[in-house]
């Protein structure tokens, strides 16, 4: 019998992901536009939201541990519990004095509740889906994902303007335990573990025993990882640096320009997890060299345009139209990574793993927008050649990763044969 994508666990669960994800942008806009009134300063929130993804970071290989040896359902409905108490009680206990020192403490918080609750969703998608549903799983959630992040800011900048931040506040705390009961109603398989010894030695043989996996038994899934967080350098520090420094500083358009891009990239984003789960059969692994290549080659018409004589306008909406290419491309590559990781991962390892995915692809992020912070600084004047360089350098990546993901493809089928 053919197994469905839509089964009861998994539309429980992106039901959640999207009554979570709705919660946490409205939560953080808000947050993020009350320290700005607050302080006047852009850097102060940089630093605050700098200092909170340090347990996200350091915390994401307990999480994976956790999401491998406890019921991933429990854990979710606790995780989401607490999300929600967490904010409550910021909220309740929020005044003018102290509000600053709050918001600080409640994003560490939620930080460390996320680092474990990531691997726990990504280790579900495999157990809940089987084979090519596991892609397409995949391509609904980012699609859930894109579609939050498109309609929470437009709704949570009006409901900050009208009500302020406390409301707000309430309202994400109503998604996110509405997302626990969802949560309540998922059926997983669990089978306790039948270790014995401490807490710490559990932890130790469980983080050698993944990384064994990854370093010996199979180096490809590592390689996978690196690529995908190599990718990610490039495109967070292309798309979060680079796009608003050129719509507002290099062609010195306002902000409505930059709003629209946004959402362009928004409605990129969303199309591109379409396109993915439409290509779920279609394109194997030995060809995502191709869509990685296809990455840079989208950079590349973003510089291009710079070189020669025309308008504003007109290197506005090549820009636009060369990041949501390339933002589409991004989107199908990370889905069919995320789930050949999943795929090809014991289910008593998959948390652990994908722990490290999160946290690997976490770090190349701000590394990226550092170095393109820097590039784009020192080369305000001549911004073209830092995207064609750029672009030029994805595309040859993806050219001489061919032979690996042919490797991947014939270890995947050997695998299946067997």
């Amino acid at each position: 019998m053919k197994q469905r994508l839509f089964t009861k666990n998994f539309t429980l669960l992106v039901l959640g992901q999207i009554s979570s994800l709705f919660g946490n942008y409205i939560l953080h806009l808000a947050l993020s536009m009350y320290v700005l009134e607050a302080t006047g300063s852009a850097a102060v929130f940089a630093g605050i939201l700098s200092v909170a993804t340090v347990p996200t970071i350091l915390l994401s290989p307990l999480g994976g541990i956790l999401a491998d040896r406890a019921d991933r359902r429990k854990i979710m409905v606790a995780l989401d519990a607490l999300t929600g108490l967490s904010v409550l009680c910021t909220a309740v206990l929020l005044s003018g004095e102290n509000a600053i020192a709050a918001i600080t403490v409640l994003l560490v918080v939620l930080s460390v509740l996320g680092a474990f609750e990531t691997p726990v969703v990504q280790a579900c998608i495999p157990q809940m889906l089987e084979g090519d549903h596991i892609i397409k799983g995949n391509a609904v959630v980012n699609q859930a994902a894109s579609i939050s992040y498109l309609t929470a800011p437009l709704l949570g900048g009006i409901l900050y303007a009208v009500i302020g931040l406390k409301p707000v506040m309430y309202a994400s705390v109503v998604c996110f335990f509405l997302t626990a009961f969802f949560e309540c109603f998922i059926k997983l398989g669990y089978q306790p573990g039948t270790d014995q010894g401490s807490v710490l030695s559990m932890v130790k043989n469980d983080f050698f025993s993944s990384i064994r996996f990854l370093a010996e038994e199979r180096p490809d899934i590592m390689k996978m990882l690196f690529l995908t967080a190599l990718s990610r350098f490039f495109v967070m520090g292309v798309t979060l640096v680079g796009l608003p420094f050129i719509v507002r500083t290099v062609l010195g358009l306002d902000a409505k320009y930059y709003g629209g891009a946004e959402s362009a990239l928004a409605v990129a984003t969303i199309l591109g997890s379409i396109a993915a789960g439409l290509l779920t059969g279609k394109l194997k692994s030995g060809r995502l060299s191709f869509v990685l290549a296809a990455i840079g080659i989208c950079i590349v018409p973003s510089g291009a345009v710079f070189l020669f004589s025309s308008g504003a306008v007109f290197r506005y909406v090549v820009n636009v139209a060369a990041f949501c290419s390339m933002q589409a491309a991004v989107s199908i590559f990370s889905i069919f990574a995320v789930s050949m990781i999943q795929q090809n991962t014991p289910d008593h390892l998959i948390g652990k793993v994908m722990a490290y995915t999160a946290a690997i692809t976490m770090c190349a992020q701000p590394v990226g927008q550092m170095a393109y912070g820097f590039l784009f600084d020192r080369f305000r004047e001549t911004v073209g050649p830092v995207l064609i360089v750029s672009g030029i350098l994805v595309c040859l990546i993806g050219l001489f990763s061919a032979g690996f993901f042919r490797r991947v493809d014939e270890i995947r089928s050997s695998a299946g044969e067997d």
